[in-house]
């Protein structure tokens, strides 16, 4: 019974979207410990299993990597929870969670050329969010500046690579990985300005609502995969000229 809800795209997607909800009303309404502790991972968890019981090869490093990020963002979360006011583990926590954002950018990589004149008004907007951020929370940051710079070139490295993999995959899982990185980027942004700089209104409800859409965007989107027409037909031509 459970299974065959994992199994289901749109059984799971309900799934999901429950879990989602109770953790964000409990992050509303309740007291972190114990409360937070028994809904939040729980988001994690079920992408875990509903990653394992869709993906074909499990064998394949790439699709590792889908498995160590969701594991580091799991501990990020718990780390998160129970950081107080610890630099130590706040520290630990911009690790995991940097550390994920590099499982997946790895994962999001290939060795498809690219047009660079395509790319420079996405990086420049990139650049612009970067130094913006950084100019906002600067005063705010002190010891934290270089990590937390550190993780934002992170965030856009992914956000770029999710970018490039227009060339690669179908519009659906592009569509859904590139619309899930940029909710996660949002997410982590709205997160770093309550950290360093202090609550804006909504901030608690959006960042949850963010993160989550995020994450299980990303991961629906990896889980639909499949080469471009354009990609497949550049294949064929390669193994012709080999003849």
């Amino acid at each position: 019974m459970i299974k065959r809800v994992f199994l289901n795209h749109k059984q799971f997607a309900l799934l999901y979207f429950i879990v989602l909800s109770i953790d964000i009303v409990v992050k509303l309404n309740c007291s972190q410990f114990p409360y937070r502790f028994m809904s939040k991972p729980w988001i994690i968890v079920i992408l875990l299993y509903y990653f394992y019981f869709h993906v074909n090869n499990k064998n394949d490093r790439k699709h590792k990597m889908v498995f160590w990020a969701l594991l580091s963002f799991l501990l990020g979360d718990l780390i998160i929870l129970l950081k107080g006011d610890s630099v130590v583990l706040l520290g630990l926590t911009i690790v995991f969670f940097t550390a994920a954002k590099l499982f997946l950018s790895y994962k999001f990589s290939h060795n498809k050329d690219f047009s660079v004149s395509t790319l420079i008004p996405f990086t420049s907007i990139l650049f612009v969010y970067t130094v913006f951020m950084t100019w906002f929370l600067y005063d705010d940051l002190k010891d934290f500046f270089i990590p937390a710079l550190g993780s934002f070139f992170i965030s856009l490295l992914m956000l770029q690579f999710a970018f490039l993999r227009k060339v690669v995959f179908n519009k659906k899982s592009f569509t859904f990985v590139f619309i899930g990185v940029l909710a996660y980027v949002a997410s982590e942004g709205m997160q770093a300005v309550q950290l360093f700089k202090g609550m804006f209104p909504m901030q608690e409800f959006l960042s949850s609502l963010f993160y989550g859409v995020g994450l299980y965007a990303i991961v629906f989107g990896i889980l639909n995969e499949k080469e471009s027409e354009h990609e497949k037909v550049e294949k064929f031509d390669d193994k012709i000229n080999v003849f």
